[in-house]
């Protein structure tokens, strides 16, 4: 039986040489993430192209999703943030397909790997920089300076801000990467527990059922937390985003 990590080996499905001592190819890892993307501007494409006054259940579900996002970035950076709506939906839209795509026998979870994650972490950081600069100036460094904080402790609390600024990519990127990871480790130990298990005879039908509800639970709960991630990843953005509009905040 395979083990649990192999389900996250990335493969080469075509080569194109080497260039600059890099090995070019196209992996399952890139064929997942053109499916999560065309799979999710498909949904939202074929969803809304009726555009019904009386929506049916398709346009109703990304109608849900549109104004959800809507309201999240709204809530956390105010009206000024709406510039923002088209990064911060495709970024909630890709991992989510990518989660729920990853829930499929056989398929690759692209967002359990860190490269995935940093590199959509990144973006952000980014973004927040560039325009935080762009937009505030100098004064972009009062986000290091909270107010109300007494000047005595700028020794202290500045290191402690630029520590925290530099460290958002990690964070931002560790947190999807880590539970998709150990979700679908956790399910692919507890469903090798039920295999095993069945080719023991009788004795080991009836004592696998315990870890076989584990799966199903578990399969469960990553559902779930297919789409909470996805929920949490779009909400710092967000509240990142309102760094670089907000500094002094």
């Amino acid at each position: 039986m395979a083990g649990p990590i192999e389900q996250f080996q990335i493969k080469p499905l075509a080569e194109f040489g080497e260039v600059g001592g890099f090995q070019i190819a196209f992996t399952n890892s890139a064929l997942f993430m053109l499916i999560a993307t065309i799979g999710a501007g498909a949904y939202l494409f074929l969803s809304a192209r009726g555009r019904t006054l009386i929506p049916d259940r398709w346009q109703s579900s990304s109608e849900i999703l549109y104004e959800f996002v809507s309201t999240t970035l709204r809530d956390n950076t105010g009206e000024e943030g709406r510039r923002f709506f088209p990064l911060v939906f495709t970024l909630f839209m890709f991992i989510l397909t990518a989660n729920l795509l990853g829930m499929f026998p056989y398929a690759f979870t692209v967002t359990a790997h860190i490269i995935v994650t940093f590199g959509l972490a990144m973006t952000v950081f980014l973004t927040v920089t560039i325009y935080g600069f762009v937009r505030n100036g100098t004064k972009f460094f009062r986000l290091f300076m909270p107010s109300g904080v007494p000047l005595i402790l700028a020794p202290i609390i500045v290191p402690i801000e630029i520590m925290s600024f530099l460290s958002r990519p990690v964070s931002h990127s560790v947190r999807l990467f880590a539970v998709m990871l150990a979700g679908h480790i956790t399910l692919k130990v507890f469903a090798g527990f039920v295999v095993s298990l069945t080719g023991l005879g009788t004795l080991g039908v009836i004592t696998a059922i315990l870890p076989l509800a584990m799966t199903v639970g578990i399969t469960a709960l990553e559902f779930l937390m297919a789409v909470i991630q996805a929920y949490v990843f779009t909400m710092l953005t967000c509240m990142y985003l309102n760094d670089a509009l907000h500094p002094s905040h």
